[in-house]
């Protein structure tokens, strides 16, 4: 008999079945990766990011999560979606050998649904906009299956014999990147067909096949550790650009910062002769490298006055340094007439009341993890290390990664 009425909900409410479902299988076995479909990727478990996509999608009526394992099972429903089902997977279906049609042709002929996305937890990148685009296509009548695609453009060779031929172009005509057109590949993402030919073909696509194309980096997946660290960035850098961090980023011209409780952890060190001594963070000697190759200037604005930190700013060939500061706010109207810069195009780092005013008026505005709570109020980006601890050199790797 099949199911549409006795499935319930993450939050423990009675589902009806609809007429679109996404149906996304996930093991608890990995051999690669330990229960990497709960591992942390990007502050959530990895399946969260492709279970929140489907529940995003307004095409997509209910969403099943099929597994094996009571660890996931009690994961997804923490997430406390309201069109996400977790149901069982049957054990023939959940064994490393076991393909990905067994599971899905198992659930097609246990529940009634006249459409199917097959989603893979493995593909974090995705989006409910290009789930959206995938069902359109297929509503649209056109095609008998839709799944997605990336654009590569690569030259792909083949073994003939002991030698190798080219497969999509000539060599003595080798196009240029931008006039190639190159070929799509599957990206695994997501597979749309309806339940009809599911059962008929036991494919999950078949008939005529439309393709969504999705961005370029969307083409990684999470089957080897390497995949992880990469997918994870791209993932990563999405969502500053969602929060609008990006824009602000690829502004950048020029990075000021604080010394006490930024480049040092704020703490006050005496010798026996009473002597301060203060602490500095060798990984902040990089970031000024690393932001000077890219252009960038970069200086100190400190209400301090120490030969201390004239020395650490000399080591650092920072040439922009102002102690003695009572007026940040009149100091970075001065830095801004001597470049010609403007608000949007420098970034400060701050961490105390003494840095609230100027952190207001920059186009980036940053305070390490330890700063005072009414600064990290105006912040658009806080540190994940303590002051002291290389807030510059995250800050610089923030701001290269978006202008590589």
């Amino acid at each position: 008999m099949l199911k549409k009425h006795s499935v319930k909900n993450s939050n423990g409410n009675a589902k009806v079945d609809r007429k679109t479902v996404a149906f996304i299988p996930v093991r608890g076995g990995s051999k690669s990766i330990p229960l990497k479909n709960i591992k942390p990727f990007a502050g959530k478990p990895l399946v969260y990011w492709v279970v929140k996509a489907a529940s995003d999608c307004k095409l997509i009526n209910t969403v099943y999560v099929a597994t094996e394992d009571e660890r996931i099972r009690q994961t997804v429903q923490s997430f406390g979606l309201p069109k996400v089902c977790v149901i069982d997977r049957n054990a023939e279906t959940s064994t490393d050998t076991a393909s990905t049609e067994s599971a899905l042709l198992d659930f097609a002929r246990n529940y009634d649904f006249e459409h199917i996305v097959l989603i893979q937890a493995t593909s974090p990148l995705l989006t409910a906009e290009y789930l959206n685009r995938g069902m359109q296509e297929m509503l649209n009548g056109g095609a008998d299956s839709v799944m997605s695609v990336v654009r590569q453009k690569r030259f792909i060779w083949e073994n003939s014999g002991n030698l190798i031929k080219p497969v999509n172009y000539m060599p003595d005509k080798r196009p240029r990147r931008q006039e190639f057109t190159g070929f799509l590949v599957e990206n695994g993402a997501f597979y749309i067909t309806s339940r009809k030919r599911l059962l008929e073909t036991e494919c999950r696509i078949s008939g005529n096949i439309a393709g969504v194309e999705m961005p370029e980096e969307t083409y990684f997946e999470l089957d080897e550790p390497c995949d992880w660290i990469i997918v994870e960035q791209l993932l990563k850098n999405r969502k500053l650009e969602d929060n609008g961090l990006g824009t602000r980023i690829n502004k950048i011209k020029m990075v000021l910062t604080d010394c006490d409780g930024v480049l040092t952890d704020g703490g006050m060190y005496y010798s026996e002769n009473g002597d301060e001594i203060k602490k500095f963070n060798t990984r902040d000697g990089m970031a000024t490298s690393m932001l000077q190759e890219k252009g960038i200037k970069i200086g100190i604005i400190t209400g301090e006055k120490r030969d201390l930190i004239k020395s650490r700013a000399e080591k650092l060939h920072i040439t922009d340094l102002l102690m003695g500061v009572a007026d940040k706010v009149a100091c970075l109207e001065a830095v801004k007439l001597k470049y010609g810069l403007t608000n949007e195009e420098i970034a400060y780092i701050g961490d105390d009341r003494n840095d609230l005013e100027i952190l207001k008026e920059v186009g980036l505005a940053c305070v390490p993890a330890d700063g005072m709570d009414i600064v990290k109020e105006v912040a658009h980006y806080v540190t994940k290390v303590e002051g002291g601890r290389g807030v510059l050199r995250e800050v610089a790797e923030l701001i290269i990664r978006f202008k590589c």
